[in-house]
């Protein structure tokens, strides 16, 4: 950071003294970011309200197109949005947060300024046609995009720059919601991933003063306005468990139903900028039978935290708010994600918040009390930012009695969502682009190793016969050096272990003229090649043994080789110059995504010529960089040895004038056609 210059020497020194104190610039800079998000959150409110009243108006002049405009309502919201988008800031499709990720993960935290333009009026259009989004997306990417402006503008290191992008967020949120805890905890749980305090103090000051300029335009009262509802008995804690696993499951529906939606249209050869007036026409649709899913829904949520909506409709919001939300964002229009999921949320809360009182009405509390706590469950599951969830429903609705449900059903929610996918709404589809945005921040090693890169082969381990006179051992331990030796039957089977400490025994008890099947250790236990080390390891601590057979899946019994704690020191070494490439390629890959290139998957079949190659044999354009090499469900650091299998998809960065010639390196000449372009 440079001071500027001036002709008055008092002034000089006063900013000399400013720039020189990181914590005075941060602060004041902190400031401004809460100052202009605020103000932009207000601005952005005041145009949805202006496009939600003037795409309502045709339905008032015009009433004899009857609910018919209802369906041609989104559509003709898309038909602004989607040139828009595509013309003018790419960036702005979606919902938001993960093109934030993206810009910090790939691009230093740099937003173009244009973003916020475009953000503000593409999703004000499509909320205010009918979209079935949130606002809260976009104000989080347009406070980043200010944080990320004012960080380029005063040349600020890249560090301070993420840490504005990041006071944005958590400024959207807080004056978006009037949730300023909340919002602070977004940024650190869901952006950045890191509690330090070094992050804390200007993302807080952010939020606070955008929670300030909120309030004091927009009034200061929570969100929701809900009965008092407390925990009737400490039993019904077993049926917010059941909620739970409930939420956990419609989170898990959400993301899968939107990310399909997405690759449909994506793969859809149509304009690209056509493709949100489509998804508007299937949205008014939609709209037309269940008109409570269009928009926000802040109203119908409402009702159902009161306890005014039947069980079926409720149960019937669920899947439409879930279809109706993929439509919109699947198809490229512009929103969040946030308000969908606390709307499916406060429906599955409610409609198990009937049943339960049906069931058991003489210990349930009231539906609106599950539909509260089925809010915070959902988008925790979602966003797997369960502290970020239990937060917000506090200050949105500024009730702490049922705060020991609420914890306990997001939790359960985000382990059991968690656990049938690993990545959240928001990191799902950057995954699959090849980009981990949690890389640096929350890294096993041992999760990225399969036991069958790190194990000896049976072919490169000695073993023995049940018959084997035990007189044979001490040599054989001592060739070798080993302190276990594999017991296998006439049929190269498993059969068990014989190990220094069993032979050792057998020599104080004076069984020597025995043979190896009567003191080896038969009841093994044994691991898959297709287990991670981390998976593995486990084996070693439960035990303390210093080798675990490896065995094939479908056959228990049949060796395929052997790890040692020796392959896993190898292997966890081999990992960390592999991450240390990998972070080389990351950088790399933020300069050639600032010069224009883009990302392109490229997914060999068995007849393509690069099949079965090495990538140095490969004769590639100069201009490109292959990123990464998806295999399966894991990714594989490229290297100038690395053998390319049918079905790995090659993630390369290049030039749009050199990917025919890459295609056919990979792919043959007749290949361009195949190409998938994927967005930096």
């Amino acid at each position: 950071m440079t001071a500027p210059h001036t002709n008055n020497t008092a002034v000089d020194s006063l900013l000399r003294a400013f720039w020189s104190s990181e914590t005075a610039v941060l602060v004041t800079f902190a400031v401004i970011v809460g100052l202009g998000t605020g103000t932009g959150t207000v601005i952005f409110i005041r145009m949805i309200a202006l496009f939600t009243s003037l795409f309502q108006a045709p339905s008032h002049l015009l009433p004899m197109l009857g609910g018919a405009y209802v369906i041609l309502m989104p559509a003709i919201g898309g038909l602004f949005v989607g040139p828009l988008v595509y013309f003018v800031a790419p960036e702005a499709k979606g919902h938001g947060v993960p093109e934030v990720l993206t810009a910090i993960a790939t691009k230093r935290g740099h937003i173009r300024p244009v973003v916020v333009l475009a953000k503000a009026l593409g999703s004000a259009v499509t909320i205010g046609s009918g979209g079935s989004v949130g606002r809260e997306g976009p104000i989080v990417q347009i406070g980043s995009a200010l944080g990320s402006t004012i960080g380029q503008l005063f040349k600020l290191p890249e560090r301070r720059i993420v840490n504005l992008v990041a006071s944005g967020a958590a400024a959207g949120i807080a004056a978006t919601f009037n949730t300023p805890i909340a919002g602070v905890m977004f940024a650190l749980e869901v952006i950045l991933a890191d509690f330090g305090i070094q992050t804390f103090s200007t993302i807080v000051i952010s939020a606070i003063t955008a929670s300030i300029v909120s309030r004091a335009v927009l009034g200061d009262y929570p969100a929701f306005v809900v009965p008092a509802y407390t925990l009737r008995s400490y039993w019904e804690l077993i049926l917010y468990l059941g909620l739970g696993l409930v939420a956990g499951l419609a989170a898990f529906a959400f993301m899968k139903l939107l990310h399909l939606l997405e690759d449909g249209f994506d793969a859809w050869r149509i304009p690209p900028y056509l493709k949100p007036a489509v998804g508007g026409l299937f949205l008014g649709l939609l709209g037309y039978l269940v008109p409570d899913i269009l928009g926000i829904g802040f109203g119908t949520i409402h009702a159902a935290l009161t306890g005014q909506t039947a069980l079926v409709l409720l149960c019937l919001l669920i899947f439409a708010k879930i279809l109706a939300t993929s439509l919109t964002l699947g198809s490229g229009a512009s929103g969040g994600v946030f308000a969908p999921a606390l709307f499916i949320g406060a429906m599955v809360g409610g409609a198990y918040g009937h049943v339960a009182g049906l069931v058991l009405p003489g210990i349930t509390a009231p539906s609106g009390a599950y539909a509260m706590v089925g809010m915070a469950a959902v988008f925790a599951g979602a966003a797997r930012a369960p502290i970020t969830a239990i937060l917000i429903l506090f200050e949105m609705t500024q009730d702490y009695r049922i705060i020991l449900p609420l914890m306990f059903a997001t939790v359960v929610s985000t382990i059991l969502a968690q656990w049938f996918e690993p990545e959240s709404i928001y990191t799902f589809k950057l995954k699959r682009r090849g980009l981990d945005v949690r890389a640096k921040k929350d890294e096993n090693l041992m999760r990225a190793i399969l036991v069958e890169e790190a194990m000896t082969p049976s072919n490169r381990f000695t073993s023995v016969r049940p018959e084997t006179p035990l007189t044979d051992l001490p040599r054989l331990f001592q060739v070798t050096g080993h302190h276990g030796i594999m017991v296998l039957d006439a049929n190269d089977e498993l059969f068990g272990i014989v190990t220094l400490t069993d032979l050792e025994r057998a020599m104080e008890t004076n069984r020597m003229s025995g043979t190896v099947k009567d003191i080896c250790i038969t009841r093994v236990l044994t691991a898959f090649p297709d287990e991670t080390l981390d998976e593995a390891l486990r084996h070693f601590g439960a035990l303390d043994v210093g080798r675990v057979p490896v065995v094939d899946r479908h056959n228990p019994r049949k060796l395929v080789g052997v790890l040692r704690r020796s392959d896993v020191v190898r292997a966890y070494s081999h990992g960390l110059v592999d991450r240390h490439y990998r972070e080389q390629h990351l950088e790399r890959l933020r300069l050639e995504t600032e010069t224009g290139a883009e990302l392109v998957e490229i997914c060999l079949r068995l007849t393509d010529p690069a099949a079965h190659r090495q990538l140095k044999d490969l004769v590639l354009p100069e201009d490109c960089v292959v990123v990464s090499i998806r295999r399966a469900h894991r990714l594989v650091i490229p290297r100038g040895h690395t053998e390319l299998l049918p079905g790995d998809c090659i993630i390369v960065l290049a030039k749009d004038e050199s990917l025919h010639q890459l295609h056919a390196a990979f792919q043959g000449l007749g290949a361009g056609g195949s190409e998938s372009a994927v967005e930096g």
